[in-house]
């Protein structure tokens, strides 16, 4: 397997220097925005902006410190103490934490002519533990914020321009995201070959095509009715919850943490398709975006029945033909995507001629997290390279 050069090193420091940039911006332009709300006497929507991005923030820290305790102790050199490591965390300082380690790693294997294949495999480890941290505080914090924004522009028939770039940015990164952690997951396999711009342009378009319809519907039921979103929210995030312990998830080290994982999945699951176990996905992804369309057509029906008027009517052809359009172009890119563009099609094909066996944990030598989540999106993929189970590199 080549090395990377120097100049793909270049660029992955300066997306880890750019991705955390955006968080630090997004973080603080969070905390305005409820300023903004509270100044204006709006304090139910300033608190919820609050409770969001707290929610989402306690959440990483808490997966971040049960990673960090699951690691060999020889994992991480120059890791803080444990009394301060936990201190960052209760500060919610984690998740920053692990963007500086990050940055420094990739700083350091820049300045390199040579890095050793140790070094690589460890940058690799701590970029694919954020990529994963990123996605969680997608769908925790920026996808209810974007709905919250989404309600705000409904109710009151206005939209200030920065709203306008923070609705258009909001759904750029949470499709960004999808991509970015679907990447991540390739890459922790190295008989999967990776995604070209075409294939990754065509993942983004779809995933950002179907998630609009979903979260156009979830805004246009809570001007109807905001206070039974809560309860539309918690009855399904309990099915969802029930599906994900069904499948007998195994990715957390403790069992407390295992919990964790489960409703941080239901909550995905609540907007967009996550995989967490072994086997074929295709029954599995049917059936869950069966479920949400059926969901997202009685929410929809639901505003549309009561007839409440908009502020401004010209928005209403939007709302009725936009996400219909959106999610049938999205499904058809996904269906082209899979047909035509996924990468590993011709290899699963070949796999399937010769036999080849499902990938073990034992033949990763990787991020062990990402190992499990990678075999359950990709269970036909064949070992590269012997290597102990992640951590021990």
């Amino acid at each position: 397997m080549s090395r990377p050069s120097r100049a793909c090193r270049l660029r992955d420091l300066v997306l880890t220097a750019l991705g955390t940039g955006a968080f630090v911006l997004d973080l603080g332009a969070d905390v305005w925005a409820a300023g903004q709300y509270a100044l204006q006497g709006r304090l139910p929507w300033a608190a919820l902006q609050l409770a969001a991005l707290g929610l989402a923030s306690a959440a990483l820290q808490l997966f971040s410190w049960a990673w960090y305790s699951g690691d060999p102790d020889d994992l991480h050199p120059g890791l803080p103490s444990g009394r301060r490591l936990a201190l960052l965390h209760f500060l919610h300082l984690g998740y920053l934490h692990r963007c500086a380690r990050a940055l420094k790693v990739g700083f350091s294997l820049w300045r390199q002519d040579e890095p050793s294949e140790l070094d690589l495999d460890y940058a690799n480890f701590i970029s694919m533990d954020i990529s994963m941290l990123r996605l969680f505080e997608t769908f925790l914090e920026a996808t209810p914020q974007l709905i919250l924004v989404l309600h705000i522009a409904l109710c009151t028939g206005r939209v200030e321009c920065y709203q306008w770039l923070g609705i258009s940015t909001s759904f750029i990164c949470i499709s960004w995201t999808l991509l970015d952690y679907h990447r991540a997951l390739r890459s922790c396999l190295p008989t999967k070959s990776s995604l070209g711009y075409l294939s990754s342009t065509v993942y983004f378009l779809w995933n950002l095509l179907l998630l609009c319809p979903r979260i156009v519907a979830l805004a246009l039921f809570t001007t109807v009715f905001p206070r039974y979103i809560t309860v539309h929210f918690l009855t399904l995030w309990v099915v969802l919850l029930l599906w994900v312990w069904l499948q007998n998830t195994d990715f957390m080290p403790t069992i407390a943490s295992e919990w964790l994982y489960r409703g941080t999945v239901a909550v995905i699951l609540y907007f967009s398709w996550f995989n967490v176990s072994e086997g074929r996905t295709q029954s599995r992804s049917i059936i869950h975006c069966s479920f949400l369309v059926m969901d997202s057509l009685l929410l929809g029906g639901t505003w549309l029945a009561y007839n409440v008027p908009l502020p401004n009517p010209s928005l209403l052809p939007w709302l009725l033909l936009g996400p219909v359009l959106f999610f049938l172009l999205g499904l058809g890119l996904r269906g082209a995507y899979y047909y035509w563009l996924h990468p590993s099609r011709q290899a699963t094909a070949l796999d399937e001629r010769d036999g080849s066996r499902g990938l073990t944990l034992q033949d990763v030598h990787q991020n062990r997290r990402m190992a499990k989540l990678a075999q359950s999106f990709f269970p036909r993929a064949a070992p590269a390279k012997s290597g102990d189970v992640n951590g021990i590199l």
